[in-house]
């Protein structure tokens, strides 16, 4: 088993009460916090026509992010290329890779991250992106590589960049084009854990070595809440329900305080799915994280990073939740 690595996804999430600005402040707040805890890197999501984020200018959010730390790597989770020219990710991310180098990652997704009506307002060509997606990841690639294979239309500075790039995925489509093209591959297992198994199957046993990796790498992006006891952290996810249930209902609510009283706030078929949730989950003590975690590998087979996602309401409350999660890998890497 590798030694597991330990990163952090953050949508940038309005909580209640807060302003955009707030919520810009905790994302930058939080970053160093894990910057100082040895968390590997930290990616920043896209989405849009969404009022409760604050992660629809993604790029100027990492650049942000890197003026505010000095070491830990940030990135995107992800870029959503359908919804941008190839050419201006590659000037975008060439050009913090020149003043942040060795920090930049660029995760690519192949959804729009919104709806339709909003996707077509973001690229108004009706470009087909989606499923241009490989040919535009390729494109990607050819950027940040060296000159002499690049053609007359170049991104300037990203020439010889070699920015790293990850595929981002929550389907098995995701994993044969990682796996076909070589890149590291990063499944959501937060919100779309049902094709996972399938998928990083399908990325391990197909995978093709390449100038960018010899070998397959393995990153799963997972709910995780870990608190002094098991109770203590079935309370504070309560908040994780609320806001996955607010997508459901299309309300777009910001991050709500935790309740005792969940079942009397969710429909029954909302109860239900949130339980599946909080069982797909890192949630509990350190103890029931860790055997969580091992469960899953011996389910899935072993992984090479772990990219947490924490919703809980408290900023204090979520950082403690980080801490002890770094105690479990911890303990998950000084076990093998």
């Amino acid at each position: 088993m590798p030694n597991i690595k330990l990163s952090a996804l953050n949508l940038v999430p309005i909580r209640e009460g807060q302003t955009d600005k707030d919520a810009i402040s905790d994302m930058v707040s939080l970053a160093q916090n894990l910057e100082d805890l040895g968390y590997e890197r930290y990616w920043i999501a896209e989405h849009h026509n969404a009022p409760n984020l604050v992660s629809s200018a993604t790029a100027l959010l990492i650049q942000h992010t890197l003026e505010h730390t000095k070491r830990i790597r940030v990135g995107s989770g992800g870029i959503m290329l359908p919804n941008h020219a190839p050419l201006v990710v590659a000037e975008q991310f060439g050009t913090m890779e020149t003043v942040f180098p060795d920090r930049v990652d660029l995760g690519l997704g192949r959804a729009p991250g919104t709806d339709m009506m909003t996707a077509s307002a973001l690229r108004r060509d009706q470009h087909n992106g989606v499923y241009e997606f490989p040919e535009e990841v390729e494109q990607l690639a050819t950027y940040f590589g060296p000159g002499n294979k690049q053609s007359y239309v170049r991104a300037y500075p990203a020439v010889d960049k070699n920015v790293p790039l990850y595929i981002l995925g929550s389907s098995t489509d995701s994993a044969h084009l990682a796996a076909r093209k070589g890149l590291p591959y990063v499944f959501a297992g937060h919100f779309a854990p049902q094709q996972m198994h399938e998928a990083i199957q399908i990325y391990k046993e197909l995978f093709e070595p390449s100038e960018y990796l010899a070998e397959p790498y393995m990153i799963v992006c997972l709910n995780a809440i870990v608190a002094e006891t098991d109770e203590q952290a079935e309370f504070l996810a309560t908040t994780q329900a609320q806001v996955m249930v607010s997508v459901t209902r299309g309300r777009m609510q910001p991050v709500q305080p935790p309740t005792d009283d969940l079942q009397g706030i969710l429909t029954p078929r909302e109860f239900e799915l949130a339980k599946q949730r909080m069982e797909q989950s890192l949630v509990g003590s350190e103890a029931t994280v860790q055997a969580k975690l091992e469960s899953f590998m011996q389910e899935h087979g072993d992984i090479d990073e772990l990219m947490a996602i924490s919703y809980v309401y408290d900023q204090q409350e979520q950082l403690a939740s980080y801490k002890r999660l770094n105690n479990v890998i911890s303990k998950v890497n000084n076990s093998n």
